[in-house]
């Protein structure tokens, strides 16, 4: 299934992907990346974050390839962001836990729940999320250590992950490790499986500089691979802008043009006309009305 891999096979350095308690020093000034896993947001914090922004920052929200988000030109001292800074971002809501904000990598079905797919995959979502962020070995991982979770449309049946699943039907799903389909599990196993695969991840990949990022780099496979299964769906187009046609609830994907969310249009977004948001990886918002 998979995607070929351009990393080379042993690290030398450590992984230096950017968060609030780890910025990264652009010429512009500091730059932050907030995981937004499954790409589900509050309106009242993307409302907050273009406040904090056009207080602190470059006065734009940037959306991220992996549906999370990005500000930039935010001041830093010593190599960190200022205690008024962090604690702006804390009160968005987005920083829930200090010790696995890099870790929080979950990249879902954008339309899952809303319309169409095979499972709803909101609450896997949350329950992998709480999963990562209980276990203290899961820490350490690479910010750059991808879940990608497809509800069985096929959407994210090419993005390159680390461990994930694709629903079969309505109670089945395969899991997806590195590059390989692995076993068929029921859906109320995956999270506990996915979890104990990061875990095992975790204790496989050693520690220092050239400890592997991705399972794709590890030396000896994580786990039994097995054929994808033939209730696999077809890779899917992206999702258009615009409309997105459903018969119960008018759904629109607005576009974030060059992946950036000015402050007009952050307005638009959590003005109160939109009930739902949720940050897609064709960088753009799905927003559905109230």
């Amino acid at each position: 299934m998979a995607v070929s891999a351009s990393e080379p096979s042993r690290r030398t350095r450590g992984d230096l992907c950017p968060g609030v308690l780890r910025p990264w020093p652009a010429d512009d000034g500091a730059l932050v990346r907030l995981r937004v896993p499954g790409g589900r947001i509050a309106a009242a914090s993307l409302a907050a974050l273009g406040e904090l922004t056009t207080r602190f920052g470059d006065g734009t929200v940037h959306v991220t390839s992996r549906a999370n988000l990005q500000l930039r030109a935010l001041p830093s001292v010593d190599g960190s962001l200022p205690d008024e800074v962090v604690a702006a971002i804390i009160a968005t809501g987005l920083l829930p836990t200090p010790t696995h904000e890099l870790v929080r990598n979950i990249l879902a079905s954008p339309l899952t729940g809303l319309i169409g797919g095979r499972i709803d995959l909101r609450p896997v979502t949350d329950r992998l999320d709480a999963g990562l962020r209980d276990d203290p070995a899961l820490a350490g991982l690479s910010g750059r250590f991808l879940f990608v979770l497809d509800d069985g449309r096929g959407d994210l049946m090419d993005r390159p992950g680390d461990l994930g699943l694709t629903a079969l039907d309505h109670a089945a799903v395969q899991l997806r490790v590195g590059e390989d389909w692995s076993a068929v599990v029921p859906i109320e196993e995956a999270v506990d499986r996915l979890v104990e695969l990061a875990c095992a991840f975790a204790d496989a990949r050693g520690a220092g500089t050239d400890a592997p990022w991705h399972v794709r780099e590890l030396t000896a496979p994580l786990s039994a691979t097995r054929p994808g299964d033939s209730r696999l769906p077809s890779l899917a187009p992206a999702l258009p802008y615009g409309p997105v046609a459903s018969s119960a609830r008018r759904i629109e994907h607005v576009e974030a043009p060059g992946g950036i969310l000015d402050r007009a249009l952050i307005d638009r977004l959590t003005g109160g006309d939109f009930a739902e948001l949720v940050v897609t990886p064709w960088r753009g918002v799905i927003a559905v009305r109230a």
